[in-house]
């Protein structure tokens, strides 16, 4: 199986803003859990009010039988990107919305010892990795809000250190301190990289966060910058107005 279900518990909790904070999750059986670095992505299940667990099936069927429990009772689904990983333990950050669903409070509350579940890669090379610059790149373009951040500070580390690299962000200057040259943006991404004279050569871009800004920003690379549409990765981590259960909703209608 490329992914599997691990039950993970809270070990250590930590703000790193006034709207975001650490968890790590520790669990019996990590040492299968196989990140393959990046923008690696997996699932975290959290348990309703009144359960200590969340209710998620486990099997080939997981998903269809997830989607056939009552949605008030089955585990709240949500989609997060791994955080620095150490044997036995990873951590996620979360970042802090005002009004947020399920996810965001038990975030905002959270405490050592509650328990969630994980379905995460057990190879490195999984589908959960999206960041894939061919070969032949010149250089890199990346952009994001903060729910990218852990996933663009991930990138970073990634990367050859010889290979130029130009990361447009907004976030709290706090979270930008991956690197040394992030352009920090205080009202959206478009604007300030439409006005920037982009580098010559052979690019890849990888763009992520809310997915109107990002479709926006994809088709001036692609249209304005001429990017060839398959040196784009992008993907919608959130949508205004929708949590991520209605985006399920309309994935599988």
């Amino acid at each position: 199986m490329t992914f599997d279900f691990f039950d993970v518990e809270v070990v250590r909790h930590e703000p790193l803003t006034p709207t975001a904070v650490r968890v790590t999750f520790a669990g019996p059986d990590l040492s299968r859990f196989a990140g393959g670095g990046r923008d690696q992505r997996f699932k975290l299940f959290f348990p309703r009010t009144d359960q200590s667990t969340p209710l998620v099936p486990r099997g080939e069927d997981w998903f269809a039988e997830w989607r056939a429990l009552d949605p008030g009772t089955r585990g709240v689904m949500r989609t997060y990107t791994v955080g620095a990983q150490r044997p036995g333990e990873f951590d996620v950050d979360f970042a802090l919305h005002p009004g947020g669903g399920p996810a965001i409070q038990w975030a905002t509350s959270v405490r050592v010892g509650d328990r969630l579940v994980a379905l995460g890669p057990t190879v490195p090379d999984n589908g959960g990795v999206d960041f894939r610059p061919p070969p032949d790149t010149q250089w890199v373009l990346l952009a994001g809000d903060e729910t990218a951040v852990p996933a663009l500070a991930a990138i970073h580390a990634w990367l050859d250190p010889a290979l130029p690299v130009y990361t447009w962000i907004t976030a709290e200057p706090e979270r930008c301190v991956f690197a040394a040259d992030v352009f920090r943006c205080e009202n959206g991404l478009l604007a300030p990289i439409r006005a920037t004279a982009l580098p010559t050569g052979t690019p890849y871009a990888w763009i992520a966060g809310e997915s109107g800004e990002i479709r926006a920003l994809r088709r001036h690379l692609v249209q304005e910058r001429g990017f060839d549409k398959r040196r784009v990765t992008f993907t919608g981590y959130w949508r205004r107005g929708a949590t991520e259960d209605d985006l399920i909703a309309e994935s599988v209608a």
